[in-house]
């Protein structure tokens, strides 16, 4: 009896053990479910950025995205760069109940025989964007016939098309693409907390410059209901969901006037410019308003390897006799020439390998003519008096050698904000803050050697000139609104200063006649005629390119000379020797362009 008692009080024991545990694991599970119930709100559970809530409403929907939501750019007007609206029929998976003759009117809308409509619309299980060849590239504008269609499977559906379908030249736009190791990275960061990995973020230009400011706060779609099975419900029309949010998304206005970027572009085809870049700046205060890089790229079909995306206007190359106008700022600066001082060009400079473009030289010439008619003689003189630090500084007090476009420190409390994507520093000397030898500093003086110079410094020079040595900052964006467009941000006007100090007054006065000199009497001839009276300075850089020696074609300037208000430089590249001087034809047609 003793034995039996012991036995079942163990029994006894076992149960309540077993019992706690059940119980354990019950209570476990439920502070689970709740845990669950309380993150699937405020997770991304899935790579698309859906929390759990949003899956089970979403597997009772068949939908097709309209717009990502990400911010927008438009030019200085107003005018969208991003997102142009382009209209396109879609194909829901509901089938039953249309009419033989609601069929007919479908198919004759789409361009297409019932029988392929018939069998398209039977196949499909997702939202399909009906494509054929009379549809797939062209925009259809709402019409009556749609409205009245009255059939629930076929819609007219406005879908936001980032960039538009050709190719262009305004690589400082740049392009957006999937890159999930750049989210992992940047989770964390200013609005990249709830970023999925599949997202399409900026990869190159301002898309790149300001992502964080662009990245979708939500999505509008083209929505459609369906059953526990899949199947969508009959007579349920689909319809369109779209964010509440009444700031997002943003848009950026640029400096850019999209009706000069198009007709300098279309310029460029018709002159058969093949490589180099065109940047024209507001001379009143160094806003980008045109940047064209040839070749040309597609946003839609990025090809990485090839590197038309790369924005060559922000590339530094060689820039041959333009670099002059800094050794003549220099020598005139600090004292060791004066404008009329004589120098002998006979053609040959007699060391270094250095002659001039006039086979049997200028004679003799003053230091202004030199300027005016590109003397290599006169300024390899040069380069051999000043030392290196002295064409360094007034490089640098220029904007050389140095990035120029606009940035802020802190941007709106978060980081470093530089605005021009890809922009190189250039260089002067290959090793900087050294002595150099006398044939450096000569071949330096003529724009070879080791000088690296942008498109985009090029046109600041002349801008800097304009400002009597003062600096400006290029921008290419200039405000940021919220989607109710009030302003969030306006992106004021800087100056780049050097730690050198500034040309003087005196001297960007001198440079400037010189640049008109250049047209009236010099190397610049050809732009006598030109719309506007013009005023700048040639250059023609020897390069080599795959084994082949080739000229690199410079032309900056600005106009009207009366008031300025443009400066502009244009390079272009890889021209067989011997060839004419196109780029100061396209200076010239440009300048005509803007005269408009």
């Amino acid at each position: 009896m003793a034995a039996q008692g012991v036995t079942r009080l163990e029994q006894r024991k076992r149960i309540l053990w077993v019992l706690i545990l059940l119980t354990s694991l019950l209570l476990l599970l439920a502070v689970r479910l709740g845990w669950i119930q309380w993150m699937a709100a405020r997770k991304n559970w899935t790579a698309a950025g859906y929390s759990l809530n949003e899956m089970a409403v979403r597997q009772r929907q068949l939908g097709i995205q309209l717009d990502s939501g990400r911010g927008h750019f438009t030019d200085r007007h107003g005018h969208l760069l991003t997102g142009h609206i382009k209209w396109s029929p879609v194909l829901f998976p509901i089938h039953t109940g249309t009419s033989a003759r609601q069929m007919q009117r479908a198919a004759a809308l789409l361009h297409t025989s019932e029988k392929e409509l018939s069998h398209t619309w039977s196949t499909i299980k997702q939202p399909y964007i009906w494509k054929n060849i009379h549809t797939q590239t062209a925009d259809i504008q709402p019409s009556k016939e749609w409205t009245n269609l009255g059939i629930a499977g076929v819609a007219l559906l406005p879908f936001a098309q980032r960039y538009p379908s050709t190719s262009s030249g305004s690589q400082w736009l740049g392009f957006i693409s999937e890159r999930p190791d750049y989210v992992v990275r940047a989770k964390g960061s200013l609005g990249t907390q709830h970023l999925p990995t599949n997202v399409k973020v900026g990869s190159a230009g301002l898309e790149r410059s300001f992502d964080s400011l662009l990245q979708s706060q939500g999505v509008t779609e083209a929505m459609v209901m369906v059953d526990g099975r899949k199947q969508p419900l009959p007579k349920t029309p689909s319809r369109i969901s779209s964010p509440t949010n009444h700031y997002y998304p943003l848009r950026l206005r640029t400096t850019i006037d999209q009706g000069i970027q198009s007709r300098l572009e279309q310029m460029t085809e018709n002159m058969h410019m093949k490589e180099g870049a065109i940047v024209v700046l507001d001379a009143h205060q160094g806003d980008i308003v045109a940047m064209v890089s040839r070749p040309f790229f597609n946003p839609q079909h990025i090809e990485l390897d090839q590197g038309n995306w790369s924005n060559r206007a922000v590339k530094a190359a060689v820039p041959g006799s333009i670099f002059k106008s800094i050794i003549a700022a220099a020598a005139l600066d600090t004292n060791k020439a004066k404008p009329s001082e004589n120098f002998e060009c006979h053609g040959d400079y007699g060391k270094y390998n250095l002659s001039c473009s006039a086979i049997h030289g200028h004679g003799r010439i003053t230091l202004e003519e030199g300027f005016a008619k590109s003397c290599n003689i006169v300024f390899a003189s040069l380069g051999e008096r000043l030392t290196s630090q002295e064409i360094e500084r007034t490089a640098d007090q220029l904007g050389m050698g140095r990035k120029i476009g606009w940035q802020e420190q802190h941007f709106l409390g978060g980081g470093n904000l530089q605005q021009i994507d890809q922009e190189e520093r250039g260089v002067i000397f290959a090793k900087a803050n050294s002595n150099t030898d006398g044939g450096t500093r000569a071949q330096a003086a003529i724009g070879q050697r080791d000088v690296l110079v942008t498109p985009l410094q090029a046109a600041n020079l002349v801008v800097t000139l304009l400002h009597g040595g003062k600096v400006m900052s290029p921008r290419l964006v200039s405000e940021i609104r919220y989607a109710d467009g009030s302003l969030m941000a306006s992106l004021e006007p800087h100056t780049s200063i050097s730690t050198q100090g500034k040309v003087s007054g005196r001297t960007s006065k001198k440079l400037l006649r010189w640049m008109r000199e250049v047209v009236t009497e010099g190397t610049g001839k050809s732009l006598q005629n030109a719309k506007w009276n013009l005023a700048g300075k040639s250059g023609t850089a020897q390069v080599e390119r795959s084994g082949h020696k080739l000229n690199d074609q410079w032309f900056i300037g600005y106009g009207p000379t009366e008031q300025p208000k443009y400066a502009v430089a244009v390079l272009v590249q890889s021209r067989t020797p011997g060839s004419e001087h196109q780029a100061t034809a396209v200076f010239k047609e440009a300048m005509n362009q803007l005269a408009r």
